[in-house]
Formats: structure tokens, sequence, C-alpha cells
């Protein structure tokens, strides 16, 4: 039996639905008005995909929590046969930061650090992210991050993989990466660093099965058949749309259950 676990979900509050940003991701999923959804709702549309388990993800931005660690570790904490926790914290205090992404999973249980460089509008090779690079490795949890353009209209620069991935990959070789979002326009950045580290990873988060870049696509059914995880940005995308032309993907038995979860399981200790 295939498990599949969903590696980008969040569960969001209304703090997080009325950020100004999230407007035009909302018009392109065509869900205008969004609003936050009960828990439940996100649990129904995990069964109605097939999904197994999802990594919800907390959120920090400049001005401060969107979904703090506490309120994500209770998610987990009411259903942790479904949910596991991804950590988050807030880049302008460096040592909190750290004290923070330690108590997150010393204390509540988080499997990994998401940082989004777009709401920073800070790269991953920022000096700011250093001693949390450090601590993941310490931790033995992996750094998530996004990679490719922005749907936000913010700046998409720092989300491209040359210089600032490869910069973070060369200087932390022991530091496991997950790319979130695919990586577009810079796929053949994304595919060249997966080549190159062999602890670089991809997840197809915010992109219909369907929609996925053809090299990326090759990628998968050769030698990334390892390296590519399946994740769909819940609730902007759900599973069930996500994955609803996954065998136009061509993909064999064994490579189709290691997208749908069995890389995420390794990648992320499940």
């Amino acid at each position: 039996m295939t498990l599949t676990i969903d590696a980008w979900a969040q569960h969001p509050n209304g703090t997080f639905m009325a950020q100004p940003w999230l407007s035009p991701l909302l018009r392109w999923t065509r869900q205008p008005g969004l609003q936050a959804p009960p828990l439940s709702a996100t649990l129904q549309a995990m069964d109605a995909g097939g999904v197994d388990k999802a990594l919800l993800c907390s959120w920090y931005g400049p001005n401060g929590p969107l979904i703090d660690n506490d309120e994500t570790a209770a998610h987990v904490a009411a259903h942790p046969d479904r949910f596991a926790g991804v950590a988050s914290v807030d880049l302008r205090y460096p040592v909190e930061a750290v004290r923070e992404l330690r108590r997150a999973v010393d204390d509540l249980g988080m499997v990994a650090l998401r940082v989004v460089p777009w709401l920073w509008n800070l790269p991953p090779d920022d000096r700011r992210y250093y001693p949390l690079f450090a601590a993941c490795v310490e931790l033995n949890i992996p750094f998530c991050t996004q990679i490719g353009h922005t749907g936000p209209l913010c700046p998409s620069e720092p989300g491209r993989p040359i210089p600032y991935l490869d910069t973070v990959l060369l200087e932390f070789p022991d530091l496991v990466v997950v790319g979130g979002h695919v990586g577009f326009p810079w796929i053949d950045e994304v595919i060249s660093l997966a080549m190159k580290y062999p602890n670089f990873y991809v997840d197809t988060s915010a992109y219909a099965v369907h929609r996925l870049p053809a090299g990326l696509v090759d990628y998968m059914r050769g030698p990334g058949r390892t390296r590519v995880l399946f994740g769909t940005n819940w609730p902007m995308l759900s599973a069930e749309r996500c994955l609803k032309k996954l065998d136009e993907l061509g993909l064999d038995e064994e490579t189709r259950e290691l997208f749908l979860g069995g890389n995420a399981a390794r990648v992320f200790k499940l």
C-alpha cells in the first residue's frame, strides 16, 4: 500500500489569511475570499486526496508570527497520526531564533525548519540564516525553503537556486535542504543542484502534477526518483486537485511510491 505524505501544507488562521500578499494566490487558484478553514476541513481534504500524513508548517515574517509553533504543535497533538509539524522562526533575532528552533524540535516534536525567503526578501545565503543551518545539522532535521518565482507580488530573486542555495550547500555539506514549489523558471538550476548535491531535494507543492515542468518530470523518471517529494501548499491547492492526472506522468510503481510518500518518510524520518 502506497503511503502518501504531503510535504508542504499549512492549517491557516485568520491572521495568515488576512495577509495582503495572499490575494494573488487566491485569485490564481480561483478562491477569492477564502477564509481560514476548520481543522476538520483540512482533514477532509486530505482524505479526499488520499493523503495519509501532512507536514503542517508554521509561518514567521518580518512583523512576527503568522502561525506560531505552538499553534501548529496543537494541531499535530490533536491528530498525531495525520500531521507532523514544521517549525518557523523570526530571522530578526538570530539568538532567539535558534532557541525557538531547539524548543520547537525538542519540546514540540517538530521535524524540520522552514523559512520562506520572499517573505523576508532575504536569500538563504544571508548571514541571518547561518546559525539556524548549524542548529539544523546538530538537531538532525532538514531545512525547508521556497525556490522559484513567487505567487505573491514580492521579488522572486531570493528564490533563485544559483548562487544562493549553491553557496549554502557548499558551506553546509551536512545540511539536508528541501526546496519547495518546484523552482520554475530556474528548472535547469534546480536539477543541476540536485545532481551536484546528494542532500538537496525538491517538493512539488503549489503545482498540480500535470503542470510540472517537463525537465523535472524527466528527472523524476530517472536519477531523481529518490529526490522529488509530493506536496500541495494546502489550502491554496488540494491533494485531490494536485494528483488528479498523476497517471499521465508515466511513473513506474516504485518511482510513484517514492514520490508520493517514500522519499518524504525518509527525509523527514516519519
